[in-house]
């Protein structure tokens, strides 16, 4: 069964059609960086990682490679790829690094964290 898609609409309305142009065009900015926070956080191990981040406030990477019992290099290149569009920054201490969320991120990974409910029974 194919699904067919058409418009049978008699007139366009232009002007709702520029107003929603020109609201995307405002929030393009925002949504671009929403859309790769997003992105990154669509791979379950990063998203682990986001959340423990917000649980602990910090971690160096073999805590997150003995929590995800994954390889230091493994969790490194994740690690990187959410540095690289500012979700997650550093902090060194000897030659320890450690991460967490970025201040500028905080409150919206948050909100996206927030809906994750645990199995445990509470009494």
């Amino acid at each position: 069964m194919s699904l067919e898609l058409s418009c049978t609409r008699a007139e366009a309305d232009h002007k709702q059609i520029l107003r929603c142009k020109d609201v995307l065009h405002d929030v393009s900015n925002s949504m671009e960086a929403i859309s790769k926070i997003m992105a990154l956080a669509g791979n379950q191990v990063r998203f682990k990682i986001l959340f423990l981040l917000q649980r602990e406030t910090e971690l160096c990477p073999c805590d997150f490679a003995d929590i995800l019992e994954m390889s230091v290099p493994a969790i490194s290149q994740h690690l990187r790829k959410m540095k690289d569009v500012n979700v997650i920054e550093t902090r060194r201490e000897g030659q320890t690094i450690f991460y967490r969320i970025s201040k500028q991120e905080e409150a919206f990974i948050s909100s996206i964290l927030s809906s994750i409910k645990s199995n445990r029974k509470i009494a």
